[in-house]
């Protein structure tokens, strides 16, 4: 009997989000567009990233029957600026990423299923030979950090590749990649002479062998472009067992030599892109495991079980995104990308020129002054993200580095602002900016952040300024929308960047309202309080301050002293100066504070101008989270005068309205204003005013009594539902400290449906999941056991799958 060939079946998910942060405060500054969330990133972690580490299983009526870390079964990759958000705003999701990974180990062989990727998403084909070794040793830096292990395989940006990149990967101890079947020139059986031309006609169901130039080679899979593009773009994501069948019917019934089907997309396909795509891949990877015929893998395990007979050649300058490659990155190579009618993409070459320029310019001056300080500065920079990864590891870095045994303050600063210039350098080359069908689009704004940044940079450390000819050279990028790219980089960008002055303004406007100034730090600055005297007259209020601002990345320091003063609303005028002396600022600080007590306003704005300078600061030069906290602080003020006055329409006449209502009139639009205005207010402040913090359960049975009463709809729940979904993982937590409250979280589920409000219940369920252990199951008595499970049915538990309900 022929022996019988294994068929294995790996999926690969890219995750990965454009840079979103502002290039000076290393944050993401809030993102209307996104709402009800702060930022996209935010946003596509619920949809995306988070639920695929704890995806629903799903029996035939609709119950949770198991939840599955996908990450752990497939071949996966996410860039190192996604896992860098994830790791400070959503460490849960990060850990099981984590655990994903060690997961995989033991499942398939050793082999971890997380690749590495090129550092920051830049088309490597494009870059120069230096910026290629440290993007693939940042990348290597960046997971050897997170994952604890050497990675065996990466991911390139769009799968953009050439052969001097190969070569790149194996200088690094890199095994495989994988690569679009387009990308494949030839291919040949390894005892062959004879190389057949494919024309992105791979057999995508083995490995292969790249031989190099040098002699080395490394391994490629081509992934099945047919089954990748149904995932992303056909609905085949609509059904996890249609999937499943489809992975598996392309593979040859009895296969003459071991067979993988493999595919790769974006990892946002998997709930993001497609809704709840995250629950159709755990369904359709439980269809396969449950096959005997068939064995889930990744590339790591088939590699060691089958090593490549074929060998394969590349066509070089090639991606996944465009039959054009890398022209997609550098010219107009005139595929349609959205947009108007009649719009082009000639902007795409003269903007990397001035890049290119910046750039160049640029590793001029950092092999003229960082030749001074360090031993070898490229290899300073290729090791700076040790720095990136932690910040409070630099002393030792720069001991290491530093041409000299000792360095001063001044030249540590000089020494992380000349790598910080070098970051930015390659930052300003993310691929997204090149992408999509316009200059002015965020995406490329936020590289040109980066090179301004650079540019900034190299002023403050060496005098130069290249700024002016960047400028000209944006003057000639054409625009489909805007006179040329210098508009939007004048009117976005400028206004972006960022200096101690202006750091020291915000730490001086938000003195005005934080309570606890010592713990408050701002994004990648913080401040060193000297002296700060918070005054408050009525409405007004003046804050008189010296501190110290520090930069938490180059460790520049500038010493200020303020004065800002509230007048109510959104007026609020400042003045900063670095030149005042302790003693004078004592002086000034008394006189001020005398005149602010006995209510000389006019005098107190005069004072402050003459005491710290005539360069004044308003809120409209605050950066925007920080404008949006004071101007929601400014709101939620005035808001409690205008829901009193919603609220005394609404009860001085609530006999009148429900009298029309039951006559069948109209209620006057003032009347409906109020009850929405009204009922939304009284459950908002249920969620947050209830007894011990949990739930006010009379003021909730009246709310319910009036939702019924008026026969309401909500006109938009998106606040509601983020509310209720995160006081409700609260009184899920609070029931396993004290029991007794089950019965509390069982009522509010059920006034949730009531309401016709639909949170997202996935915090509930899994602090419901971690919780419910045996031993805690054991404590209950019958009474609060049966409260716990009844809760367990509201969040849609399969109560057998709960192999410890009891």
């Amino acid at each position: 009997m022929p022996h019988k060939h294994k068929k294995y079946v790996c999926i690969h998910g890219h995750f990965y989000q454009p840079p979103r942060e502002n290039a000076w405060l290393e944050t993401i500054e809030v993102q209307e567009s996104a709402a009800p969330y702060h930022d996209w990133n935010e946003r596509i972690n619920e949809e995306c990233y988070a639920p695929n580490a704890e995806a629903r299983v799903l029996n035939t009526a609709g119950r949770i029957s198991g939840i599955s870390n996908n990450y752990a079964r497939i071949s996966w990759n996410m860039g190192p600026t996604l896992l860098s958000w994830l790791e400070a705003h959503d460490p849960a999701t990060y850990l099981r990423l984590q655990k994903a990974d060690q997961e995989s180990m033991k499942r398939f062989g050793g082999h971890g299923s997380a690749l590495a990727q090129s550092y920051n998403h830049i088309i490597m084909p494009l870059a120069n030979e230096r910026d290629k070794q440290s993007q693939i040793r940042w990348g290597i830096a960046d997971f050897q950090a997170r994952f604890n292990r050497m990675p065996e395989g990466m991911w390139l940006a769009e799968t953009a590749v050439d052969t001097a990149t190969l070569e790149a990967l194996v200088d690094n101890g890199i095994r495989f990649t994988v690569l679009a079947p387009r990308q494949c020139k030839a291919v040949k059986f390894q005892d062959s002479e004879d190389w057949h031309e494919v024309n992105g006609g791979v057999d995508s169901r083995r490995a292969y062998r790249c031989p190099l130039p040098s002699g080395r080679t490394i391994d490629l899979f081509f992934y099945d472009g047919n089954v990748s593009k149904a995932v992303a773009f056909e609905g085949l994501l609509n059904d996890g067992r249609l999937l499943a069948d489809k992975l598996m019917n392309s593979l040859d019934a009895d296969p003459g030599e071991p067979q993988i089907a493999q595919i790769a997309t974006d990892g946002e396909s998997y709930g993001h892109h497609h809704r709840k795509g995250e629950m159709a891949l755990a369904f359709c990877l439980n269809h396969i495991d449950n096959n005997p015929d068939f064995q889930l893998t990744n590339y790591g395990q088939f590699l060691e079980l089958h090593p490549p007979v074929w060998e394969a050649r590349i066509h070089d300058n090639s991606s996944w995104s465009c039959v054009h490659g890398v022209e997609r990155w550098r010219s107009d190579c005139g595929c349609h990308t959205g947009g108007e009618a009649g719009w082009n993409q000639t902007w795409r070459q003269p903007l990397r020129a001035a890049l290119d320029e910046v750039r160049e310019r640029l590793i001029t001056v950092f092999e003229r002054e960082a030749g001074k300080l360090f031993t070898d500065p490229w290899a300073a920079r290729d090791a700076y993200i040790e720095l990136v990864l932690d910040r409070s590891c630099a002393d030792d870095f720069i001991a290491r580095h530093a041409k000299e045994n000792s360095v001063g303050t001044a030249e540590k600063t000089r020494m992380l602002r000349l790598l910080e210039m070098q970051r930015h350098c390659m930052l300003m080359y993310t691929s997204c900016a090149w992408f999509f069908n316009e200059v002015t689009g965020i995406e490329t704004l936020q590289v040109l952040q980066y090179a301004n940044r650079a540019l900034h940079l190299c002023e403050v450390i060496t005098g130069d300024d290249f700024h002016p000819e960047f400028l000209r050279n944006l003057e000639s990028v054409p625009s489909n929308v805007r006179e040329n790219a210098a508009a939007s980089y004048r009117e976005v960008v400028m206004p972006a960047r960022v200096g101690l002055r202006r750091v020291g303004m915000h730490f001086a406007a938000a003195s005005l309202f934080e309570k606890n100034m010592d713990e408050l730090e701002l994004f990648n600055y913080r401040a060193e309080i000297h002296k700060l005297k918070p005054l408050r007259a009525g409405g007004y209020r003046l804050s008189l301050g010296r501190i110290t601002i520090v930069s938490n990345l180059t460790h520049a320091s500038k010493t200020f002293c303020f004065g800002v003063l509230y007048l109510g609303q959104q007026t609020m005028i400042g003045s900063i100066r670095s030149d005042m002396s302790e003693a004078d600022f004592d002086t000034a600080s008394d006189v001020l504070a005398e005149e602010f007590r006995v209510g000389h306003v006019g005098e107190v704005i005069a004072l402050l101008t003459a005491n710290f300078g005539t360069e004044t600061f308003s809120i409209w030069q605050l950066f925007r989270d920080e404008k949006r906290n004071i101007l929601l602080s400014m709101t939620d003020r005035t808001l409690e005068l205008a829901a009193k006055n919603f609220s005394d329409v609404y009860y001085d006449n609530y006999q009148l309205m429900g009298t029309m209502a039951a006559n069948g009139m109209p209620l006057p639009e003032a009347y409906k204003a109020a009850i929405r205005f009204t009922l939304h207010r009284r459950f908002m402040d249920i969620l947050t005013d209830g007894e011990g913090g949990l739930l006010d359960l009379p003021r909730l049975d009246r709310l319910i009594a009036d939702f019924h009463h008026w026969d309401h709809e909500w006109q938009n729940t998106d606040d509601m539902d983020q509310a209720a979904e995160l006081h409700l993982h609260k009184v899920v937590r609070a029931s396993f400290e004290d029991p007794t409250n089950w019965s509390l979280a069982n009522t509010l589920l059920q006034a949730l449906e009531t309401l016709k409000l639909s949170p997202n219940y996935h915090r509930a369920q899994n602090a419901f999941l971690e919780g419910w252990t045996p031993d805690y199951v054991g404590s209950l008595s019958d009474e609060l056991l049966s409260e716990g499970l009844a809760v367990a049915r509201e969040l849609n538990f399969e109560l057998g799958f709960m192999a410890y309900a009891g």
